[in-house]
Parts: structure tokens; C-alpha cells; sequence
């Protein structure tokens, strides 16, 4: 399982900094840079969304990635052991990004 940072504090996913789905997916297909990729799994927390109170913060999850020309994809899952979502105050996932995409 990949270990998950993160910063977009506008998901209602979002606790802590960690997420409390069990994983989510990358969203990237012909990425050639991280700002080219998203968060699929971002829900904007509008303050009438349903929040996921009795999940804890997972630090580690798992991550499938469409991002396939990124360096830590394989097989449609990233391989890297750290990663991060950043996007702060998003309000669509396409504001959004991996932050350690790194192009083959």
C-alpha cells in the first residue's frame, strides 16, 4: 500500500490530511506532468455533503492510477510508497493533482 498525504482539506474525504476512503484512483491518462492528472475520487465537501464520520484517516492505501506514462504505474496501480494529492481549497477534482507523478 502506498503511503497518502493529502492537502485537499475541500474533500469530503479528507481528515487530517490522510483520506478515509480504503483507496482511490489517479486520474491521468495521457499525463505528461503532474498538473495533468487528478484526484478521481475527490468529493467537493459543499458543508451539506455527508461527511464519513466512522472511518478513520487512512495513512496508507491503495492507489490505482490511470496515469499510465508515470514512472510508478504498474498495471494500473502506483508502485511508489509515498504520494501526494495536493489541490488545497479544490473544488473539482481537476484542481487537483498527484504530486509525485514523475513522466517516463
Amino acid at each position: 500500500m502506498t503511503k497518502l498525504d493529502c492537502n485537499v482539506t475541500s474533500c469530503v474525504h479528507n481528515a487530517e490530511n490522510c483520506c478515509c476512503k480504503q483507496g482511490i484512483v489517479v486520474e491521468g491518462q495521457t499525463a505528461k506532468d503532474k498538473c495533468d492528472t487528478c484526484c478521481g475520487s475527490f468529493d467537493e465537501n459543499t458543508g451539506d455533503s455527508f461527511k464519513n464520520l466512522f472511518k478513520t484517516p487512512e495513512s496508507r492505501l491503495e492507489v490505482n492510477c490511470e496515469a499510465v506514462n508515470c514512472v510508478y504505474n504498474e498495471g494500473h496501480r502506483c508502485a511508489a510508497e509515498h504520494i501526494g494529492i495536493g489541490g488545497g481549497k479544490a473544488n473539482s477534482a481537476s484542481q487537483t493533482e498527484c504530486t509525485r507523478f514523475k513522466a517516463r
